[in-house]
């Protein structure tokens, strides 16, 4: 009876549908079925990832996410502009980041500028993603669009050994070694990973030394966690272009060098035990340290007025930093150098209990907890007056203005209470309320005068509920209302002086206050899987969603060569509000496939003054913004289809396109100039397996070697064409180049 008995349990298991169990809290315990959550998540695994063959996490974000897109306004590929739903997750200071992102329950939002360095999330350490909408104020600060949570690999979830090593286009390769072994008690795995390339783009090169290794103990009820992860990436970003330079090959640069350097270290220990069958405490405790430098080369702002040097209005002196006017036949011209350096150092905690236990007779999973976390910042910045190099380099002089001299330190403390509560109503119906309490406070102090000294607290309990009702199996209804927030970053409380502005990302001004930004979001869907067709299921969703910013920060440029000199100011609400739809397919186990549409409609809702001097519609180096224009550097249309097809058992051949339409550009708040062109992108993948132990993979990315560019701001020339026979000192649209085609195989060693 016993072989019958399993044979029945067998088949009874293979009939089921797989529950996948989602975070509803920041931290990777206390999650519940993705079916009763009241909005559209989308998760992804390690093997999802390792199968797309993705450079990066942003990069199958881009490619496979429904409402993602990137901008290529640093152009480097490790640290790419992420977009959802019009909101950023960005490296780069100065752009509101409205998503909040977490590694292992650890904030991983910059201190300094609530930044997201892509670069220092090792993808071949990742075990699992989701990327949530505004629904759940349980992940705090910053979650204005959504949130992104992480989870790495254990010696548990990856109990293997893999060297993995791909070479190709741009002297680009890559080597990673990954190892995973547990005895039942005790585990451990292990990252490694090496990258370099020399750059699609002239004076490009990046090198990037990624690692990551968990020590993880096991118990009857009980586990933990201690992981550490390090980074050691130098990266060149050369950015944008002038249109006018494309005539000479896409692969040129505005001016160089624009080196970032990113070296971290994470130590953090999480983990979990069942205080009994329905109540589950867990935990994560964590210290990081991120050092961060820049080494940009730029054209100068300034000009010689006879015998002194000079901003271009031809009034303002410049001074070095004995306060004394700087001599033109003492400085070189046409050039500048900024540094920066930031040294940002962050721990904290979270704690939260997990209850599944019934209410009236009622199903119902609550989650409560709290968390804190400090950080603090050294920034220090200087420009020096340089002189351009034939090739547009940027070769130093040695003197320093006295203006972008800043030596400020930051420190910022969050607290935060959260409570999140799913209950079962019936079989069909789930109701979830959620709400957070967030208390911050920053304390500003200028070491090299006392404009930027300040002190600033500020506090909010946002709220969120929603509905789940399955109307049938293959039809699930859902809504929500959510409230998130986040607050003015150290660095834009230190750049909101708009009669002092400063230079980003590498000087600050005194500091007026700054309201903190706060999202209203409404969300309403229908979703669910057909069954049995051909044979083989299909996924499908279909979402509308409305969220409103009020007192939304944005940066307003005042000019300058490119775009970087302005300030941060309140412009009152934005909306982004939208439809996407998504088809999830997999036929006869062979062929698997996906498509997801998006529009979203972004506006600004009121009207304002606007600062862009290098928009030729300006009127006295101001636009007017009136309601309903349409917030730049967001295509109102997103389409993506990828399919992956088993030829035979060993030998898989995939291919995906990504669409986005036009947008306007940075700098043209009030619409008034032509947008950027919208463009199609299609890439190939395959991958052989001999046998279980090796695999032989490749990809071609932009198939057809489209030249499009997917990120655009007004800027000013200045006298770094002069070079070229161009002319000088023009209003440009600078563009942010995609790459052309480019190919790379590798090999995949496993046991």
């Amino acid at each position: 009876m016993l072989p019958l008995a399993e044979a029945i349990a067998a088949e009874v298991a293979s009939t089921l549908d797989e529950v996948q169990v989602v975070a509803v809290t920041p931290l990777q315990f206390g999650g519940i079925d993705i079916n009763k959550i009241p909005a559209n998540v989308q998760t992804v695994s390690s093997e999802k990832l390792q199968e797309a063959q993705a450079l990066s996490l942003a990069d199958y974000m881009n490619r496979y996410l429904g409402s993602v897109n990137i901008n290529d306004a640093q152009n480097n590929p490790l640290q790419p502009d992420v977009q959802y739903r019009g909101f950023s997750a960005s490296p780069l200071m100065g752009l509101p980041q409205g998503l909040a992102t977490y590694v292992n329950g650890i904030r991983f939002n910059e201190p300094f500028g609530d930044m997201i360095n892509w670069d220092l999330i090792p993808g071949g350490a990742i075990d699992n993603m989701s990327l949530q909408p505004a629904s759940n104020p349980a992940f705090g600060l910053n979650a204005l669009g959504g949130s992104i949570n992480i989870n790495t690999k254990t010696g548990f979830s990856a109990p293997s050994h893999s060297f993995e090593a791909q070479g190709g286009s741009w002297d680009r390769h890559s080597e990673e070694v990954t190892s995973g072994w547990n005895n039942g008690t005790w585990g451990y795995f292990l990252d490694f990973k090496y990258f370099n390339e020399k750059g699609w783009r002239a004076h490009s090169p990046s090198e990037a030394k990624q690692g990551f290794g968990t020590l993880s103990w096991r118990g009857v009820k009980s586990s933990l966690d201690l992981s550490i992860a390090g980074t050691d990436n130098s990266l060149r970003g050369n950015g944008a272009l002038p249109q006018e330079m494309l005539a000479f090959g896409r692969d040129q640069v505005f001016t160089h060098p624009d080196i970032t350097r990113n070296r971290m270290l994470l130590v953090s220990l999480d983990g979990d035990t069942w205080l009994n069958d329905h109540n589950q405490l867990s935990g994560t405790l964590y210290y990081r340290k991120n050092k961060m430098g820049a080494y940009n080369g730029d054209g100068s702002e300034f000009d010689d007025c006879g015998d002194f040097m000079c901003e271009e209005d031809g009034v303002t002196l410049l001074e070095d930093l004995n306060e004394s006017p700087i001599l033109a036949s003492d400085a070189l011209e046409g050039g500048t150098i900024n540094t920066s350096s930031t040294l940002q150092q962050s721990f904290g905690f979270a704690l939260q209990n997990a209850f599944d236990h019934k209410i009236f007779g009622l199903q119902n999973r609550l989650v409560g907890g709290a968390s804190f976390d400090y950080g603090n910042a050294r920034y220090q910045a200087d420009t020096q007056l340089g002189s351009l190099t034939p090739d547009r380099g940027v070769a130093g002089g040695g003197v320093l203005l006295e203006d972008a001299h800043v030596r400020l330190t930051t420190e910022t403390d969050h607290y935060g209470v959260f409570l999140t509560d799913t209950l079962s109503l019936t079989e069909k119906l789930d109701l979830t309320v959620s709400g957070r309490y967030n208390q911050s406070h920053m304390k500003l102090r200028d070491h090299y005068g006392t404009d930027l000294n300040g002190s600033h607290a500020f506090d909010r309990f946002n709220p969120a509920a929603g509905l789940t009702y399955v109307v049938m199996p293959e039809l699930t209804v859902y809504g929500n209302y959510s409230e998130s927030s986040r607050v003015p970053t150290p660095m834009e409380l230190s750049c909101a002086n708009p009669d002092d502005p400063c230079r980003l990302p590498n000087a600050f001004v005194s500091d007026p206050p700054l309201e903190q930004v706060v999202a209203n979001t409404f969300e309403t869907g229908v979703r669910g899987r057909l069954k049995n067709l051909l044979p083989g299921y299909m996924d499908w969703n279909l979402a509308l969603f409305r969220t409103i910013n009020n007192n939304d920060i944005i940066f307003k440029s005042t000019g300058g060569v490119g775009s970087n000199l302005g300030y941060f100011d309140n412009v009152g609400s934005t909306l982004r509000q939208g439809v996407e739809a998504g088809l999830t397919g997999n036929f006869y186990d062979r062929w698997r496939w996906s498509t997801h549409y998006t529009y979203i409609d972004a506006s600004f809702e009121t009207p304002f003054v606007g600062s862009s001097p290098n928009n030729p519609m300006n009127d006295g180096g101001n636009i007017q913004v009136n309601g309903g224009d349409k917030i730049p550097g967001i295509p109102a249309h997103q389409f993506k289809f990828s399919t992956d097809f088993d030829i035979i058992s060993a030998w898989t051949l995939g291919m995906d396109m990504h669409y986005n339409s036009s947008q306007y550009l940075r700098g043209d708040e009030a619409n008034l100039t032509a947008k950027l062109p919208g463009f199609v992108v299609f890439n190939l993948r395959s991958e052989y397996r001999f046998n279980r132990n090796v695999a032989l993979f490749g990809r071609v990315t932009n198939l057809f070697d489209r030249e499009y560019a997917n990120f655009g701001t007004w800027g000013n020339t200045g006298d770094v064409l002069d070079g070229l026979g161009l002319p000088g000192d023009q209003q440009s649209r600078f563009v942010g180049v995609g790459a052309p085609r480019a190919a790379w195989i590798g090999i995949r060693l496993t046991i």
